[in-house]
């Protein structure tokens, strides 16, 4: 009796859950963790078939239908394992790796077991690398960033012209370089322009090239960057920059495929992919008629909209490491990582200079690190400004009881997560978690918390 009492011990004491079935797979016994893993008690579960408590997967039907455990392997077989999603009413979903296995005989029964093994932080773990999804030199898994991706690989397909637009910062000239170096003239070459960066009459000399004697100064003929783009692709980067003159000259370009050297009137044909990129809003500039309606028409046959970080939910922790990894290299630093409360500060922050301003942060914050642990305070000071300003009263939480009036999940706050002094962090993060009826996301923004921060918080406190 003492022996079978320390084997029930045993078993309640293992982290994977334990079903034993008789020879009709009906179970007769289970132990503490698969009582938890099912949301059911031993009574409850004791007696029924074991099929019934799966619900519609794969296996629980061929079990119902050959009468026998699948998943017992024969003689000479693997053991075959099963990953199956559990569904827990009011809870997330657990991911569960699933074997079985053929006990030895008792009183001449055949017994199986079933052992269930608590998978979800790993799958969650994977499913977030997976999301991790890269395009060229840019990192993003958010919806907004997996629509452009999309968006890229359809218009690389094309050899139309495309209008990229977005705020500076948000990496127009990236998108572009992922649309060359995924389209069938990859192996042409990519030539990018700054039409801002050239007075007028030299813009036109770099585009379209020049013969001896055009001008003073043109000693020799030279091609311009269109002829250099022959049989690859173009970036005409500012495209809003360039005066009503140069337009009418790239109008041309673009109807005809063809360019006139400055100084000469011999068409020369080219085959060129002809990308154009702004931050200026090209649509009002042609009704103020600061840009011409046709050429506005020629340039936006495929649009493509680069988002503001600010738009990009759930980009900042992945793009800030990928950044990171990046200055290791530079600044011959190994293991950089942000800890906490400065994934919470660039989480909160608006980033009005988009992905460049938050690459400057990180440089700031590598430079003024001492090891390879970032913290907030190693962030430029103007990050503090805004959150200082409209920071949440913290002081609200140090009743005996979670706050109750300011619950509202479509609330937006700013500023970064500070853990509550003098309230329990667990019952606080359990009642906004019911107000906002699990939604992760909404948490998250209620309690200023990043999502790696609440899930470190979920798991800590088995919520």
């Amino acid at each position: 009796m003492e022996t079978l009492k320390a084997l029930h011990h045993f078993f309640d004491s293992l982290e994977e859950g334990v079903l034993f079935l008789d020879n009709n797979l009906r179970v007769v016994a289970i132990n503490l963790a698969a009582s938890k893993m099912l949301k059911q008690s031993f009574d409850e579960v004791v007696g029924n078939l074991c099929p019934t408590l799966f619900g519609d997967i794969e296996c629980a039907k061929k079990c119902a239908k050959t009468k026998k455990c699948v998943l017992t392997p024969s003689k000479n077989q693997k053991m075959s394992t099963l990953q199956i999603t559990i569904d827990r009413p009011g809870e997330t979903q657990m991911f569960v790796k699933m074997w079985a296995t053929r006990l030895p005989e008792i009183d001449g029964k055949t017994i199986f077991s079933v052992i269930l093994r608590d998978c979800t932080r790993e799958v969650l773990l994977e499913q977030e690398t997976k999301e991790r999804f890269r395009l060229g030199s840019m990192v993003g898994h958010s919806p907004v960033m997996r629509k452009m991706f999309n968006n890229i690989i359809r218009a690389a397909m094309s050899d139309a012209t495309v209008l990229i637009q977005g705020e500076s910062g948000t990496g127009k000239e990236l998108a572009a370089k992922a649309l060359h170096d995924n389209s069938s003239r990859v192996d042409g070459p990519y030539i990018r322009v700054h039409c801002a960066s050239f007075p007028e009459n030299l813009l036109e000399s770099e585009l379209f090239g020049y013969v001896k004697g055009a001008f003073t100064g043109a000693e020799t003929s030279r091609m311009g960057r269109f002829e250099a783009a022959h049989g690859g692709t173009i970036l005409l980067d500012e495209i809003g920059e360039i005066s009503l003159t140069t337009q009418v000259k790239l109008l041309r370009v673009l109807q005809e495929r063809e360019v006139e050297r400055l100084g000469e009137n011999k068409p020369r044909k080219i085959d060129v992919r002809v990308i154009a990129a702004t931050n200026r809003d090209l649509a009002a500039m042609v009704k103020n008629r600061s840009f011409r309606e046709d050429l506005y028409y020629r340039l936006n046959v495929l649009p493509l909209k680069t988002p503001a970080l600010r738009d990009r939910d759930g980009d900042i922790s992945i793009l800030a490491q990928s950044l990171l990894e990046e200055m290791a290299e530079h600044y011959n630093r190994e293991n950089l990582h942000l800890a906490d409360d400065a994934l919470n500060l660039l989480e909160s922050h608006n980033w009005p200079g988009n992905v460049r301003e938050l690459s400057n942060a990180l440089e700031y914050a590598l430079v003024h690190s001492t090891n390879n642990t970032i913290l907030a305070r190693h962030f430029p000071t103007e990050l503090f400004i805004k959150q200082a300003s409209t920071q949440p009263n913290i002081s609200s939480y140090t009743n005996s009881s979670p706050p109750t009036a300011d619950l509202n999940p479509n609330k937006k706050t700013i500023g970064y997560y500070q853990k509550p002094d003098g309230v329990s962090e667990k019952q606080m993060i359990e009642k906004v978690l019911k107000a906002v009826k699990g939604n992760k996301v909404q948490a998250c923004k209620r309690l200023n918390m990043s999502r790696t921060t609440l899930w470190k918080r979920i798991v800590k406190y088995g919520l």
